[in-house]
């Protein structure tokens, strides 16, 4: 009996030895990198995909800082492109994807999400999903909105004083004999053109799902231009040298550039507006899945979402408090918001684009 206790005894004393040993070999491991909220070490690399010009800006001078402040061993890439182009280069990668995340537009992560393109998410593993309001919610949770800005007409105050012009108050103001050589529009592989033309449907009884009204008023606006802008870049650079004086693209943009010193002023029109909100998605087959979803719930904090709306004049998806004169910059009427259907959106918008081609380009200028 003495020899059976005295066996079980250091039988004990082994196992905890081991488990000690265990335990000290995990706490060498996670100084390697940080922990996420799970416990689990989050560390290597992601490589991100979004917007240029003012977004790659803040999310590579602010955004990344802040994040490798709390998550040092993350290392953080950027590369910037539009978002039709992004979502062709993750399908192109499928089973080798090179991109982490992708920052794209709602209707192009709709796209994607078609495709198979993205990881369903679930706020057990990223709990700041939980706070996102209703209304943002993305299909199957292949994604979480981060912002969002309203589409409408923007106008140079200034040059339409000048030349006598009318303030725009209707989607179908842009097709006044007045803006001939006065507006400039990007083409509709655009999400900018494609949301015009959307609201050009509806404020003459169409939809997303009926479409000849708004080609049929697009068909004039082409006479008015010599050509449409391929990018926002174009669109900007045409409201900066004054070449223009109208166009349709969002909010923030339009804020962004009163800023640069060009006397920009933002409506939406009378029939309402979409609203575009820019969507997170992580790609099926990402690296490092758990360095992902530590970066989306980083974003979703409050003070992500403030530097969004102060940095950029995005409106955050949650309940933040916003300085006055921001959140005042900001706000506008959610009334006149106009839901566009993402689902019929991804399943025309190649014939769309055939139509405009075919029908709508060749008569620009004429």
């Amino acid at each position: 009996m003495k020899k059976g206790r005295l066996a079980s005894i250091i039988l004990a004393l082994t196992l905890s030895i081991s488990l000690l040993s265990a335990c000290g070999g995990a706490k060498t491991a996670s100084n390697g990198g940080a922990e996420s909220a799970e416990g689990s070490t989050v560390s290597g690399e992601l490589v991100f995909a979004g917007n240029g010009a003012t977004v790659e800006s803040l999310f590579k001078d602010e955004i990344f800082k802040k994040f490798n402040e709390k998550y040092p061993d993350v290392k953080l890439t950027y590369v910037a492109g539009v978002a039709t182009d992004i979502v062709a280069k993750v399908k192109a990668q499928q089973g080798s994807s090179q991109i982490d995340i992708a920052f794209i537009e709602g209707s192009e992560q709709e796209a994607g999400r078609v495709e198979g393109l993205w990881e369903a998410l679930n706020a057990d593993e990223i709990p700041n999903m939980s706070k996102i309001d209703d209304r943002f919610r993305v299909s199957e949770n292949s994604g979480v909105t981060i912002n969002y800005t309203p589409m409408g007409i923007s106008y140079n105050a200034k040059l339409i004083q000048n030349k006598n012009l009318p303030v725009p108050a209707s989607w179908n103001d842009l097709t006044l004999p007045e803006m001939k050589n006065n507006i400039t529009l990007t083409e509709m592989s655009s999400n900018f053109g494609r949301s015009a033309t959307i609201m050009l449907a509806y404020a003459n009884g169409g939809s997303e799902a009926d479409m000849t009204q708004g080609f049929e008023q697009l068909k004039t606006i082409a006479s008015y231009m010599p050509t449409f802008a391929k990018t926002a870049a174009q669109i900007q650079q045409n409201l900066q040298d004054e070449t223009a004086a109208y166009t349709a693209w969002t909010m923030a943009r339009s804020i962004v550039q009163k800023d640069a010193g060009v006397d920009l002023e933002f409506v939406i029109p009378e029939e309402g507006a979409n609203i575009v909100p820019t969507v997170a998605s992580i790609v099926k087959g990402a690296k490092n899945p758990e360095a992902a979803k530590a970066f989306i719930d980083f974003i979703l904090t409050d003070e992500i979402q403030t530097l969004f709306a102060t940095k950029l004049y995005y409106n955050p998806v949650m309940d933040v408090t916003l300085p006055d004169d921001i959140g005042s910059l900001i706000n506008f009427d959610k009334s006149k918001i106009v839901n566009f259907d993402y689902g019929v959106i991804s399943e025309n918008k190649q014939a769309w684009l055939e139509t405009f081609n075919k029908d709508i380009a060749p008569l620009v200028g004429k």
